[in-house]
């Protein structure tokens, strides 16, 4: 039974290392973690709502890397260590997402989704406008991929690493 367990938390490891690389080398990959970062993004916004304009906009992005964070905590006051690594996956894909959204604020060429009525504004575009730093928006978004790279490599390194001590310290079977 314990030896399905880690074949499970494996195949789970090896599904997000997949979707982590296919997001983060490829900007029109879709998977189940890219349909869970619309929605989180979109309710971002709808939370922040009550803190001003800037917030509003911005409180997708912050949605978006704070409940993958939220989400480890919960599993690390749990000590459930495969979990901690899937959220740190889905933490470099919403990276990887984000980072195609500010790559995208000069050039406004990405078709906008949203479930506002004010769908027309583009958040990084916004943003960086508002800070008066548009003219980087590529760079920006180049150093939030390369750290989403760092998050997924270091997340699947500690996933392993835990699903290997869990096997490690599993009790030997008795032979019947």
């Amino acid at each position: 039974m314990k030896n399905a367990v880690l074949a499970v938390r494996l195949l789970l490891l090896t599904y997000v290392g997949y979707s982590g690389v296919r997001h983060l080398t490829d900007p029109e990959y879709g998977s189940l973690f890219g349909a869970v970062e619309f929605g989180t993004h979109e309710f971002g916004h709808m939370v922040f709502a009550f803190f001003g304009e800037w917030l509003t906009v911005a409180g997708g992005s912050i949605a978006q890397v704070a409940i993958p964070v939220l989400v480890a905590l919960l599993f690390w006051r749990q000590k459930e260590r495969v979990g901690i690594a899937v959220c740190g996956g889905w933490l470099a894909i919403s990276l990887s997402q984000m980072a195609v959204y500010m790559a995208d604020a000069r050039a406004l060429e990405l078709d906008l989704l949203s479930f506002s009525p004010d769908a027309d504004t583009h958040d990084w575009n916004y943003l960086f406008k508002s800070v008066g730093i548009i003219q980087y928006d590529v760079r920006i978004a180049t150093f939030v991929r390369y750290v989403g790279w760092l998050v997924l490599a270091a997340s699947l390194v500690y996933g392993v690493w835990a699903t290997w001590q869990a096997a490690r310290l599993q009790p030997a079977s008795t032979a019947r």
